[in-house]
């Protein structure tokens, strides 16, 4: 049985999921609210995300994108919207499953059972050595010369896919789709998570150590020389 967090507006709805999902042996906490969602999942994590899209202070699409940029936690989202390109726009912005409204609380343990058992079967990842780095994706941690690194988890997410892809130049393009799972967006948002990121490297653009810049291509981790 899981932890899960409940985020859904309807009161009456909240909390008659939430007593079946407890009588299905779930420990369940509630948020009414995306903000309050949020502060939930990064000061007490759960295991198990519940995302209603019909929030008051912010549309669950956006807060679903919020969500995904501090956590990692699954996240089966809750809607009202059945037409196939908003579920491939959901799913493509980090949902992990979805339910379309009303739904039972015995087939929403279901799929939330299903993308925990996918959680639980990602295999073992090494962690990554470049030089002084290394990174260890399943623990979400990196140090720099055997001392902690703190990375926010945008840089975090960075820093390991240009790790996984050391020595290799890697687009813009890429670092957008595979780091903010985007399409297309403004390259500033890159260069601003980059310029982060050299200053906890303690390096600069202008003397880079491990992160270089190819002009007009993307971006190389590589190793000191």
């Amino acid at each position: 049985m899981a932890t899960v967090l409940m985020v859904e507006d309807d009161e009456h709805v909240r909390r008659a999921l939430v007593r079946e999902l407890v009588a299905l042996g779930h420990t369940v906490r509630s948020a009414g609210r995306a903000l309050d969602a949020l502060r939930e999942v990064t000061s007490n994590p759960p295991q198990v995300v519940v995302l209603d899209l019909g929030l008051p202070d912010l549309d669950g699409g956006e807060a679903l994108k919020m969500l995904r940029a501090v956590s990692d936690v699954p996240v089966v989202v809750a809607t009202a919207r059945d037409g196939e390109r908003e579920i491939i726009r959901l799913l493509g912005s980090g949902a992990d499953d979805y339910v379309v409204k009303p739904f039972s609380a015995e087939h929403l343990h279901a799929r939330m059972e299903a993308v925990l058992r996918r959680a639980r079967a990602k295999p073992r990842r090494e962690a990554m050595t470049v030089g002084g780095l290394r990174i260890d994706v399943d623990r979400r941690q990196a140090t720099l010369d055997e001392a902690p690194l703190q990375l926010s988890r945008r840089e975090f997410d960075l820093l390991a896919f240009l790790a996984e892809n050391a020595g290799r130049v890697v687009r813009r393009r890429d670092l957008l789709a595979e780091v903010w799972q985007q399409s297309y967006g403004d390259d500033q948002t890159i260069d601003v998570h980059v310029s982060w990121l050299r200053r906890k490297l303690g390096e600069s653009a202008a003397a880079p150590r491990y992160l270089h810049t190819v002009r007009g291509v993307g971006l190389m981790l590589t190793a000191p020389e």
